[in-house]
């Protein structure tokens, strides 16, 4: 049974004093979620403050980016053992919005997620299709060729120390949320993709829903056979939202 988790993507959001706020409403509510593992995702610059309030506590943290070098001159970057090093246990790749705004390519994206694994994190890799893609009929293709480039690259065994994040881009910030069934339709293909290659792997590893997964739509989501949690945008920058969240997994 694969225990549902719970990530917030705060993305470029929160001063010192939002955020040292909002991980406070979390602590004060974190025993209510009782079936479900939490975890943060905050700007880089306020990982620090983040780790500091979460120490010790059982809520996970991690980071939205990272660059597939270790160091060197790569100004503004932030590379996986700088994450470590501050406790994160997580760091997004593939966001969709890292996609798009950013230009980062399926090559790109698997190097980024293989440079996590190396220095112990786990990547929380984004795969995902946009309206256009949907209504062409594509999505399937398009999420198989996100996936592959991380298969071809890094093998599937490297599934089990992963997480996958399925977010139709036409349902991020827009307030459009897929149905239930759209969902679990495209998680269970994606597990599906992973069985073909390695069925234990596939039963372990946690596929998470990204659009717009709220307080109000959580429950019918997570009670879905293969979404294993949901990697949450606006909804975790409020606490009690957040943890409504969490509490659905219930």
């Amino acid at each position: 049974m694969r225990r549902p988790l719970v990530a917030g993507n705060w993305k470029m959001n929160g001063s010192q004093a939002e955020s040292s706020a909002l991980i406070d409403g979390l602590l004060e509510g974190t025993a209510t979620v009782k079936n479900a593992d939490l975890a943060v995702c905050p700007p880089a610059i306020l990982i620090p403050l983040v780790a500091t309030k979460l120490k010790g506590t059982g809520i996970a943290w991690g980071g939205q980016d990272l660059n597939v070098n270790a160091s060197g001159a790569y100004t503004g970057e932030i590379s996986g053992p700088m994450l470590r090093d501050f406790g994160c246990t997580y760091v997004i790749v593939g966001h969709s919005e890292r996609r798009s705004y950013y230009g980062e390519t399926d090559e790109i994206v698997a190097g980024k997620y293989g440079a996590a694994q190396q220095h112990g994190l786990i990547p929380i890799l984004c795969v995902g299709e946009t309206l256009e893609e949907r209504e062409a009929g594509t999505t399937e293709s398009v999420v198989a060729r996100q996936l592959d480039a991380v298969f071809n690259k890094h093998g599937i065994a490297s599934f089990a120390k992963a997480v996958i994040a399925y977010e139709p881009v036409w349902a991020i910030g827009t307030g459009k949320t897929a149905t239930p069934q759209q969902a679990q339709d495209v998680h269970a293909f994606i597990r599906g993709k992973l069985r073909a290659l390695d069925a234990a792997v596939a039963d372990k590893v946690q596929v998470l829903y990204g659009g717009s997964m709220k307080p109000s739509n959580a429950a019918e989501l997570l009670s879905q056979e293969d979404i294993d949690g949901g990697l949450i945008g606006g909804a975790s920058l409020v606490a009690e939202d957040f943890l409504g969240i969490g509490r659905a997994a219930n």
